[in-house]
């Protein structure tokens, strides 16, 4: 891990105003070679931002594996018993708004969510992409493919605060390919995000290097970039530019200070979010089951962020067999096993985003890639759906406290208001001061493209 120390006055703080324990630290930093630029995979928490206003934020909790909506928020207790599952509604405290009874702290927020019941239009198959950026990946899309959300957020926004990045992803790398993130498509290098979860984290250790000779080496970096860019013909060194003007804010900040320490965190908060094992369904695939990410999601937003994005456990049940070698539906063991655990954090989450005064400010969206089967089968418990499919929304001053859309009485089809993907992002877009009626960006072949697929409005139940 990356130290840096400055000169300090007696007041404790150095001369640009850095305190003495605000000990600025990064993952990993290149050397000067082809790259020429700053590697960061450590960011820093905000210091005390009391009587700033945050810009709007998002975040956004992918469920790898796609979560069975029949089982939490659309359930269909007289249905089949092959179909409903063993799993009943309780009400909430919005009249006529029940969802599943392993949700008892959600229950009592519900005026503050929203579930959409009937998002249609998902793929099929074990794919993060429309997730990340509202395409479906056999739809047509341009050289470089599509960028993905965070990443035209940064495009367009750019960073809210010189000192903190527009888009940090605290996804964890899933072994698994198509469920990472897709990746920043045609806009490149300079719209990626932040990764402060990567193994490199605690690469180095460097002692002395004071803010007055890293602005020294960023001189010298950019006297050498004048040599590369006269035999630069890939328009690389755009994005070198910007992870290296990103870092340099990053590391002669004070406004961004251990951001991802939770120990600086009041340990009854972390009790509230609940704990996690990072190592818990990597194995399987998935991404581990660590609440913690969305408290550190929260402390990204106010630290100026704009967009983070996570992924939070396996959801991809399937039956097995018992000890006894029979088939059984251990995808309900699963439910009974994860169900409480994301109670608890994502109703912290969102108790924590109105307590701090964040919940106009930043939006909460949680989703997988597609739904579960209906019936249940021995063999598969629910196997992939993708005719319907479940979201959860928060926070964005938007309209809450009701369910959008409803499906058939065994949860396999919306009958009513359909909602898509882009309708989804269009309502981000919205919310963050974006509108993609009129916004476009430019693709490889310097062809204007709009934000969201098929041009699809707010959803207006929402805004």
């Amino acid at each position: 891990m990356l130290t840096i120390a400055g000169r300090a006055h007696s007041t404790g703080e150095f001369c640009d105003g850095v305190s003495r324990r605000d000990v600025l630290r990064i993952g990993s930093l290149a050397a000067m070679g082809t790259a020429g630029a700053w590697s960061l995979s450590d960011l820093l928490r905000a210091e005390s931002l009391s009587g700033s206003k945050s810009p709007k934020s998002v975040i956004m909790i992918y469920l790898v594996g796609g979560p069975p909506h029949q089982d939490m928020f659309d359930l269909k207790p007289e249905a089949p018993k092959e179909i409903a599952g063993p799993w009943r509604p309780i009400a909430t405290n919005v009249p006529g708004f029940e969802i599943c009874e392993a949700f008892p702290r959600l229950a009592t927020m519900a005026d503050k969510l929203t579930v959409i019941r009937s998002l249609v239009g998902n793929q099929a198959g074990h794919d993060a992409i429309q997730v990340f950026n509202g395409h479906h990946p056999k739809n047509q899309k341009p050289s470089g493919g599509w960028p993905q959300f965070g990443t035209m957020v940064s495009k367009v926004q750019g960073p809210a605060r010189p000192e903190s990045p527009p888009f940090v992803s605290l996804c964890y790398t899933c072994t698994h390919g198509p469920y990472n993130e897709p990746g920043p498509g045609f806009l490149g290098a300079a719209h990626s995000p932040f990764r402060p979860m990567g193994e490199t984290r605690h690469d180095m250790v460097l002692n002395g290097v004071t803010l007055d000779r890293l602005a020294d080496r960023k001189s010298l970096l950019k006297g050498l970039d004048v040599i590369r860019r006269e035999i630069d013909q890939t328009s690389t060194m755009e994005g070198l530019d910007a992870f290296t003007e990103q870092a340099m804010g990053l590391l002669t900040s004070s406004k961004l200070a251990e951001a991802l320490d939770l120990s600086q965190e009041d340990p009854r908060t972390v009790e509230r979010y609940g704990t996690g094992d990072p190592t818990i369904m990597i194995d399987s695939n998935g991404a581990p089951r660590v609440p913690q990410s969305l408290l550190l999601a929260r402390r990204l937003i106010e630290a100026g962020v704009r967009v983070v994005t996570l992924n939070y456990s396996k959801w991809d049940w399937h039956g097995g067999r018992n000890t006894e070698g029979r088939a059984d539906n251990s995808i309900f063991l699963r439910e009974e096993e994860d169900f409480p655990i994301f109670d608890q954090c994502l109703s912290a989450l969102v108790e924590d985003l109105h307590q701090r005064g964040l919940a106009e400010d930043c939006a909460v969206v949680v989703w997988g890639e597609f739904g579960r089967t209906p019936r249940i089968s021995a063999r598969v418990g629910r196997d992939h759906w993708p005719k319907v499919n479940c979201a959860l929304k928060a926070g964005g001053a938007m309209q809450h406290g009701q369910v959008i859309g409803a499906t058939d009485r065994i949860a396999g089809e919306a009958v009513a208001r359909p909602v898509t993907f882009g309708e989804v992002y269009a309502t981000l877009f919205r919310h963050l001061g974006i509108d993609t009626g009129q916004t476009t960006i430019t693709d490889l072949n310097g062809r204007p493209q709009y934000l969201v697929e098929g041009e699809a409005p707010p959803m207006p139940e929402l805004v």
